[in-house]
């Protein structure tokens, strides 16, 4: 049997070379590509699309121009459900990462994508926000002998989140669908669908009330729950200055 390659380590989160020639050329062809998508200003939504997935080295044809005589609207229509990518971004590979359909992220968002990343429809990022799916050996005499040895681990988000701004998502990390990060968070832990979560470490405030939780049985609410995180993550806010680390 054939030794796996440096990138097929890679990506099944083993040690890798993260010099390896392949990966390198790899590195810089993501590069380029997420430079033209960065310096691109003011195109059509047709071409951010292609932009973008000359990115993630999605070949996929696009749909027909629209028919002649018709508005620039009416093209943009046809890819009303594309991921939405506010420039400037910054990736590693581009090939392994997943969004969904209508997944928007705001400026200046770092995606490590040495292993798969992938993000659920509909989730929203605000912006600097890092998804981070690459590590190293956390033994010293480790990195000293062999200071490019990387290994990583995969990162799912489901459908749904809300992740705030600032935001840094740690390697192996699963948010499940409709779940809330408060904003300066670090996800170091899983987070369950349907939850909000705030701190570094990010750690469970509450479940949130929803009709899209099929485990729930909506009541009436008083305290605010579907009017959003602001109250909830002040309160946390206060909890942590006032030495309160147990609410």
């Amino acid at each position: 049997m054939a030794a796996s390659t440096e990138k097929e380590k890679m990506l099944k989160g083993e040690l890798y070379d993260s010099f390896d020639p392949t990966l390198v050329r790899e590195r810089a062809r993501c590069r380029a590509a997420t430079a033209r998508y960065n310096n691109a200003g003011n195109v059509s939504v047709r071409r951010r699309v292609e932009l973008w997935r000359d990115i993630i080295g999605d070949t996929t044809p696009l749909p027909p121009i629209a028919l002649e005589g018709s508005n620039s609207e009416q093209d943009d229509a046809l890819f009303s459900s594309e991921p939405l990518l506010e420039p400037p971004l910054n990736i590693d590979y581009g090939t392994n990462t997943r969004l969904g359909p209508s997944v928007y992220i705001n400026f200046n968002c770092t995606i490590l994508d040495v292993c798969l990343i992938t993000i659920g429809a509909r989730t929203l990022i605000g912006p600097n926000v890092s998804f981070y799916a690459a590590t190293h050996p956390l033994d010293p005499a480790c990195r000293k002998a062999s200071p490019t040895l990387e290994s990583g681990k995969e990162i799912t988000i489901g459908e749904d989140v809300w992740i705030g701004g600032q935001v840094i998502v740690l390697p192996g990390v699963k948010i499940g669908h409709g779940a809330v990060v408060g904003a300066g968070s670090v996800v170091t832990k899983d987070i369950p669908a349907y939850h909000l979560a705030a701190g570094n470490p990010a750690r469970i405030i509450r479940r949130i009330k929803t009709s899209l939780d099929p485990e729930q049985v909506l009541q009436e609410d008083e305290s605010g729950d579907l009017d959003g995180a602001e109250g909830p993550m002040k309160k946390l806010a206060e909890n942590i200055e006032n030495g309160d680390t147990q609410s």
